[in-house]
Order: C-alpha cells, then sequence, then structure tokens
C-alpha cells in the first residue's frame, strides 16, 4: 500500500511539473510576442530551452551526487520557480533567452530525480504499466497547461504566478517521503556512431523531428498570434495538436510492431509533410480551416520520435538500448535547438507561414532517408521486436530510458551479445568473488 501512494504522489509531482512546463512554453512564446521581441529572439528562447534541458541531462546526475536526491530536487524547482517570476520581472529577450536555458536545466533535473524515484519503485512486472501511466500522465499534464493559458491570459502577473505554483508544489511528494533515496542518477550515455551503425534512420528522424518539433513548439504560437488569434484561440490550436499526437502514438505504434517501422515512418513524416505544405500554399487565418490543418500535423508528427526509439531498439544488441536512446537524445535535443533559430530567420523572410516550410523540408527528407533505407536492409522479423513504447521527444531525459521497460536487459555499459552462453566456470568465478565481497569486514 505505502509503495501504491508512494507512485501516485510521484505521478502527482511529474504532473505538476508538467503542468507549469506547458503552461510557461507556450505562454513566453506568446506574451514575447505581444511584447513585440524580434522572430530571432523568440527563435533563441526556443534554443535556450533545448540547451539548458540537454545540459541538465549531463549534469544534474553529478549534482544529485554530490547533495542527494531530495535537495538537488528542491533546489531543482526552486530555481525554477524564481526562473518562471523573473521572466515576469525582467521583460526583455536577452534575460528571457537566458532564464529559459536556466528553466530548461532544471527542468530537466527535476523529471529525471522523479523518473529515478519511480524506477525504484518498479519492478520487471510493473515497470511497462508504470512506464505507460507517466507517460500519459506527463502529456495530459503538458496539454492542461497549454490550455490553462485560455483561463488566465497572457497580460498581467497571473499566468506568471500560477506556473510558478505548480513548479513549486511540485517538490512536495519528494520533500515528503520518507523512503530511502534511489540509485544515482543516470548520465546520458552517448554514443552516436553506435547509434547510426545500428540504425542510420533512427539518427536522421532524431534530428529531423528535433528540427521540426523544435521549430514548431516555439514558433507556432507566433504563428497563430500573428494570424490573429487571441490567447485562448493558441491554447485551443496546441491543445489539439497535442490530443491528436497523444492520441495517435498506440495505434500507429502497434501498427508498427506488426509492420515495418519505417513503412510507419514514411507514412507518418509524409504526411506532416504534406500537411505542413498545405499551410504554406493556404496560409488559413483564424477559423476551422486552422485548427483542422494543426490537428492534422500533430497526428502526424507526434508518434514519429517514439516509433524511431522502437525502430533503433529493434537492431540494437543486449545492453546496448541505453546508450542507443541517449544518442537520440542528444541528435534530438541538437535539432531541438538549431530549429528555433532557423525557422525564425526563414519565418522573418517569408512572413510567419515560413515555419512550415521548415517542418514540411525535414519531415520529407526524413520520408525520403527512410525509404532509401528500405531498400538498402531489410526489417527485423515482427516476433522479434521489443514492443513499442509512447513517448514524447521534447520530454525526455536519460532517466526515462532507464525506466522503459526495454532497458530491463541493458547491464550497465557493458553489452551482452544476443545468445551469448555464458560458460559455468565463469559463472561460478563470480559468484565466489562476489561472496568474497559481500562479506563484512
Amino acid at each position: 500500500m505505502a509503495s501504491v501512494i508512494k507512485i501516485y504522489a510521484l505521478f502527482l509531482g511529474s504532473a505538476l511539473l508538467m503542468f507549469g512546463g506547458g503552461l510557461q512554453g507556450l505562454l513566453l512564446s506568446v506574451r514575447g510576442a505581444e511584447e513585440g521581441f524580434s522572430l530571432l529572439a523568440l527563435g533563441l528562447i526556443g534554443t535556450g530551452w533545448s540547451i539548458g534541458f540537454v545540459a541538465g541531462s549531463l549534469f544534474v546526475p553529478l549534482v544529485v551526487r554530490k547533495v542527494g536526491h531530495i535537495r538537488a530536487f528542491s533546489v531543482m524547482a526552486a530555481i525554477g520557480t524564481i526562473t518562471i517570476l523573473l521572466n515576469l520581472l525582467w521583460v526583455n529577450d536577452v534575460s528571457w533567452i537566458v532564464l529559459r536555458a536556466l528553466s530548461g536545466f532544471c527542468f530537466a533535473g527535476a523529471a529525471m530525480i522523479v523518473e529515478s524515484w519511480l524506477n525504484e519503485v518498479a519492478d520487471n512486472k510493473s515497470r511497462g504499466t508504470i512506464f505507460s501511466i507517466y507517460v500519459t500522465i506527463n502529456m495530459a499534464a503538458s496539454t492542461l497547461g497549454q490550455i490553462a493559458m485560455s483561463v488566465t491570459g497572457t497580460a498581467g502577473f497571473i499566468p506568471f504566478v500560477v506556473g510558478a505554483i505548480s513548479f513549486i508544489c511540485a517538490v512536495l511528494p519528494t520533500a515528503l517521503t520518507s523512503s530511502p533515496q534511489p540509485k544515482p542518477l543516470q548520465s546520458a550515455k552517448i554514443d552516436i556512431g553506435l547509434l547510426y551503425r545500428t540504425s542510420p534512420v533512427a539518427a536522421i528522424a532524431s534530428f529531423s523531428v528535433g528540427m521540426a518539433n523544435g521549430a514548431f513548439g516555439t514558433l507556432a504560437p507566433v504563428y497563430g498570434y500573428e494570424q490573429g488569434l487571441d490567447a485562448g484561440g493558441i491554447a485551443l490550436l496546441f491543445a489539439i495538436a497535442a490530443i491528436l499526437g497523444a492520441v495517435a502514438q498506440v495505434p500507429f505504434g502497434r501498427l508498427s510492431d506488426h509492420i515495418d517501422r519505417r513503412l510507419v515512418m514514411i507514412g507518418l513524416s509524409g504526411f506532416a509533410a504534406v500537411v505542413g505544405a498545405l499551410i504554406v500554399i493556404i496560409n488559413p487565418t483564424a477559423g476551422w480551416g486552422m485548427y483542422v490543418l494543426f490537428a492534422a500535423y500533430g497526428f502526424a508528427a507526434n508518434p514519429i520520435y517514439a516509433v524511431a526509439v522502437a525502430h533503433a531498439n529493434d537492431f540494437a544488441k543486449d545492453g546496448e538500448f541505453a546508450k542507443i536512446a541517449g544518442g537520440m537524445l542528444m541528435i534530438c535535443g541538437i535539432g531541438l535547438a538549431i530549429g528555433p533559430a532557423v525557422a525564425s530567420v526563414i519565418m522573418g523572410a517569408w512572413h510567419p507561414v515560413g515555419l512550415f516550410i521548415v517542418t514540411a523540408t525535414f519531415h520529407g527528407a526524413l520520408a525520403g532517408a527512410a525509404y532509401l533505407r528500405m531498400r538498402v536492409r531489410k526489417s527485423v522479423e515482427a516476433e522479434e521486436r521489443a514492443p513499442f513504447q509512447p513517448m514524447s521527444d521534447r520530454q525526455v531525459t536519460p532517466e526515462t530510458f532507464v525506466l522503459d521497460p526495454r532497458t530491463e536487459n541493458d547491464d550497465d555499459d557493458v553489452p551482452v551479445q544476443r545468445e551469448a552462453a555464458v560458460p559455468e566456470e565463469l559463472i561460478e568465478t563470480v559468484e565466489r568473488r562476489d561472496d568474497v565481497q559481500d562479506k563484512p569486514v
């Protein structure tokens, strides 16, 4: 019973984090546009977040090893709270870029600590269920945070204070826990060469998704604002795209368990490219047409990263999934950082609709690359694949992959070949060594 209470308390902490993150991300883009920030500055705000998030994934484990989980989490939540309040006090583009990077750093660290606690209470039987519930809660809470902007609006101090309250309340489940602290956090295991050797199309997908979704997540609110939508309309626009994207993950993921996952990537990225091209051609103003096109975009674009992770895992040897997933995290993070800056320049030259030139280009490139790879390499047989797991490209940390049930066969940093026989003499030697090490001195 205590374990169940602890799990739901951690789910609550994660939900509060994601609620505040969803609200803050959308709020800064729209409020920045209202304040007259340049498109480049708005793009760099998104770049700052991604750089901070990746840096947090790399360096927060060092902080946790030094001061412990509870103290580190409290620091992350406190600094995150201060950051969003400073966004309210220092309303200028340079400050917001720097603060957004700091916010991304703290958000990554806080999320990793929650995930490490969930990983501690999960066993092999419950890991898949806990992971699925965790991902679902994150997607739902982030979407609710975006919808909240339709209630709070963007003017004045209320939306910033609501976000700050959400961040600081997220500390309560971990601060009040009486359970032992989890194992040390996992730093991102970067082996981009291994990732590319294992699955070139997964590496390409990581970068393409990062470029497209980084640009969309940061600058689509600006596009909506320029097209005449108010805060409520922009929040609804994003909520529809997010909800349809979350709903699409399960059917397309399950489909990819039975057919070549690259076919699914081709279909999704090709459709996302077509939707982006239609938005460029039509350039819809505020109305039902814009909502339909954004819903279609979210439906197609959001599941691609999770399918790419599953495809890479199909070809990974036992013990390699964490390294491959860490490589995908880094490549996607690079795309998430570059995408908003590139899109802001194109939007400045081609008007706001230039955003979808970027998304259509990278989704189209991914579809072409996946098609070419299908002509070179056969797919893994369906019965040999690890089951698909939903996830969001903008909410993944190294601890997410530790919690992922597909990591169960990973053995730290030592790869183990599939079906490799281990001599009994070696097993006995290791057991004797472990017995000696376990004896008290």
